[in-house]
């Protein structure tokens, strides 16, 4: 699975993310249905992130396609809910709740010898990136979008690499980086609250 996806496709994602959450919210089924062969069937990596009036409530996902994109959606989605940085989200949090999805492209390597040479095959605004040491003790990523508030690509990676729990001055000897492409769909708020 490759990002390029409809925008049909793409809004019935985002919709299937923000159905995922009612659901869980509400205790009641999630009800969707993808048609065989569509290439929401085919394994695909994806971010769900969930925003309140523009505050993060919680950001998860894969990095790699493991099961078909749709259920990998769902569950980012209901993983998001309890983002283990964030406190969890609640009834309270739907009205304001914008839903993204962000679907990969796969993971490419990029040239890590250096920072330097890290930082020079970056491409602002257009790259998500991975980095990880060999035994995959220390792993992180921000997705493309994370530019817009990191656009300098020094102080791009160097907040990779704190998020990543290295330090973020100079360069592991072991590490290793992978760039990717994403795009993004959108369930945005408002919306009407849930009963109680």
């Amino acid at each position: 699975m490759t990002a390029t996806l409809s925008l049909t496709d793409g809004l019935y994602l985002a919709r299937l993310a923000a159905g995922a959450v009612h659901a869980r919210l509400t205790g009641a089924p999630l009800e969707a249905s993808v048609p065989p062969g569509s290439p929401l069937q085919a394994h695909g990596a994806s971010f769900v992130t969930l925003e309140r009036s523009g505050a993060l409530r919680g950001c998860v996902g894969t990095l790699e396609p493991v099961q078909p994109l749709h259920r990998d959606v769902v569950r980012n989605a209901v993983q998001a809910m309890r983002d283990p940085r964030l406190p969890p989200v609640t009834s309270a949090d739907w009205p304001a709740l914008d839903v993204k999805v962000s679907v990969l492209t796969r993971p490419e390597p990029l040239p890590a010898e250096s920072r330097a040479a890290l930082v020079a095959a970056l491409h602002p605004g257009v790259d998500g990136l991975i980095l990880h040491d060999h035994d995959h003790a220390h792993r992180s990523t921000f997705l493309p979008t994370v530019w817009a508030k990191l656009p300098d690509p020094e102080e791009f990676v160097a907040a990779l690499l704190r998020k990543g729990g290295w330090p973020a001055e100079g360069w592991p000897a072991d590490i290793e980086a992978f760039h990717y492409a994403s795009t993004e769909f959108r369930d945005s708020a408002p919306r009407l609250p849930i009963a109680a």
